[in-house]
């Protein structure tokens, strides 16, 4: 037997189709400053019936009905109905008869669950009452009336009221807090037609693993909790620039996406720190030294450097407040990180399908390989405007890599793909020596690209660089709730993860090579002290790496203009938004991934 549904599933699917599917198939729920207020409300409400004299009335929590009994014309009451009729009427600032009561109900008949705010007896008959916090719909001669989820939820709590106590119920009632009125909906017929339908149509879309189309209404998306998930405007955007010519396409997009993380992200570096759980806050430790407490609600991801642990009660708390946890070895690599959750089957199931189809691959890995190179080549343009930095091995780098553009976007398979883009890459990295400016040395100039282990310091300290930015990534790919594993240009391998990989090309140059070239002109870095050096191979020191990681974070926090989409968000919520604008290519609201350029 199928799992009931919860009756608050059925107000999200008269208000959004979509928005249910999220909730309720995918499991993705979020709580904005509207949800709360709302759960405030409520309890607001509890409070005010506990306060009333013989309002708290003893009643098993789920009331479900009860066989008639075998002699004639009985028609037995649940407990709490009787005592409700035996008790004095309790003064209501909104109703002046009857007694209030919260009751939570099952049905197996309407395979539906749900908790009433209130019941009331009127003249003998029980009456479902749902508390709403903002106005009423208007009617057009202006008379209030239910807005078509509020009137399918109190339909819902009537129907099973009914069963349970076998009484006939004609009307159920919603209170509009924000303009006082109280509207009436009859429980007749075609309502209980209309739940029927409500629940054929939630157990048809809990059946399929495609999500329902953004709605037509873009009012809806404003209030929705779930408008920075669902991304609806740039699914519209997406329809609108594959349909429209470009002289119309000029329009004025909702900004529902946040556009910064106020969370941050808590570097542990020393080896044996130690991270454990001090009521909700996390509670850093190191021997000799005064513990460092932060609230957990500060903090968006945890990074152990080297042999720092983390206690499992506070691995539990990051769960349920998803938090990334992830670990980078003392050598600068990325070695994993741990998830509470893994996504919903129905998210993987459509990446998978997605992620065999070599055409869409190919089309992806174009545009990605295209974005990156892109951006190497702006970065090199920039450097060569100044005198100092041009030289001949940059220009002819330049007219390389242009050369190498136009047959890579033409590129017929994957193979031939990852041919063209290692070759702009190979230019790429042979002129980044003339982008560092003589006044910081020699020493920090790199001899090409070198990497496990690093062969200079530069090359170091892009290796260390890549891992942190392989972390945030990574990290963004578990918050939407894809498989990193399975990837659609990167090689499968038995440790890398192919899609973090993948996504990383996005923000190589932005995030790591550009800040990296720029805090060595500055003249940022002390070729002894923030280096390790054995060999042949270097190494980034406990102050290199500290610093690398200030530096990368204040980049990270920097806000960036997406050509397309037209508004500013820093780059820790571009890499989610990228991650999710990826999800849309296979379920028919694509065309806007990878359209990030570096100017």
């Amino acid at each position: 037997m199928a799992e009931p549904l919860r009756i608050m599933s059925l107000h999200a699917l008269e208000y959004c189709e979509r928005l249910f599917y999220l909730e309720e198939v995918e499991e993705m729920r979020v709580a904005d400053e509207r949800v709360y207020a709302g759960r405030r409300l409520h309890v607001e409400i509890e409070k005010k019936d506990d306060a009333r004299k013989g309002n708290v009335l003893s009643r098993p929590d789920v009331v479900r009905r009860k066989k008639k009994a075998t002699k004639p014309n009985a028609n037995p009451e649940p407990a709490w109905a009787q005592r409700a009729e035996s008790q004095q009427p309790v003064q209501d600032p909104e109703e002046t008869e009857g007694e209030r009561v919260t009751l939570s109900l099952e049905s197996e008949k309407w395979g539906l669950t749900g908790k009433i705010d209130c019941i009331r007896r009127r003249d003998g008959m029980l009456i479902p009452y749902e508390h709403k916090r903002g106005r009423s719909a208007r009617t057009p001669d202006n008379k209030p009336e239910a807005w078509a989820s509020d009137r399918l939820q109190v339909i819902a709590y009537a129907a099973l009221l009914a069963e349970s106590t076998g009484q006939k119920v004609t009307e159920g009632r919603v209170r509009y807090h924000a303009d006082n009125v109280m509207v009436r909906v009859p429980i007749d017929d075609q309502a209980l037609d209309d739940l029927k339908h409500s629940i054929s149509r939630a157990r048809l879309l809990q059946s399929t693993i495609e999500r329902p189309p953004v709605t037509e209404n873009e009012r809806l998306c404003v209030k929705c909790s779930l408008a920075p998930v669902c991304l609806p405007e740039e699914a519209r955007l997406a329809s609108m620039l594959s349909e429209l010519p470009p002289e119309a396409r000029e329009v004025r997009q909702l900004k529902l996406f946040p556009a910064d993380d106020d969370r941050r992200t808590l570097h542990v570096l020393t080896h044996g720190a130690r991270i454990g759980r001090k009521g909700d806050r996390l509670e850093v430790s190191v021997l000799g030294e005064a513990p460092q407490l932060h609230p957990s609600r500060e903090i968006g991801q945890i990074v152990l450097h080297g042999f720092a642990q983390i206690s499992t009660q506070a691995l539990r708390m990051c769960g349920q407040q998803e938090i990334g946890v992830h670990w980078i070895t003392t050598g600068g690599r990325y070695s994993g990180a741990w998830v509470s959750g893994t996504g919903s089957v129905q998210r993987r199931i459509r990446q998978y399908r997605a992620f065999t189809d070599s055409e869409l691959c190919l089309q992806l890995a174009i545009r990605l390989a295209e974005a990156r190179a892109r951006g190497q080549l702006s970065f090199l343009l920039r450097s060569s405007r100044e005198a100092e930095r041009s030289s001949p091995e940059m220009q002819s780098s330049i007219k390389a890599i242009r050369k190498l553009l136009s047959p890579m976007l033409r590129a017929t398979s994957i193979d031939s793909l990852r041919g063209y883009e290692g070759g702009i890459g190979a230019y790429y990295f042979r002129a980044l020596p003339d982008l560092i400016v003589p006044e910081a040395g020699e020493e920090m100039k790199p001899d090409g690209r070198s990497r496990r282990p690093p062969r200079d310091r530069c090359n170091a300290l892009l290796s260390f660089g890549y891992a942190l930015l392989l972390k945030d990534v990574m990290n963004a790919i578990m918050v939407v709730g894809l498989d990193p594993s399975l990837g659609f240009f990167h090689r499968p391998r038995s440790q890398a993860p192919p899609l973090a990989l993948d996504l990383m090309e996005l923000f190589r140059v932005p995030l790591v090579d550009l800040p990296v070239i720029a805090s060595i002109n500055r003249k940022q870095w002390d070729i002894e002290t923030d280096f390790d050096i054995a060999g042949q191979q270097v190494w980034l020191s406990d102050e290199g790496r500290k610093k690398l990681i200030s530096i990368y974070e204040r980049r990270k926090s920097d806000y960036w203009r997406h050509p397309v989409l037209r508004r500013s968000l820093s780059y820790s919520r571009i890499m989610e938004l990228e991650v999710r604008l990826l999800e849309k290519e296979w379920m028919n609201e694509g065309g806007l991934f990878a359209r990030m350029r570096l100017r």
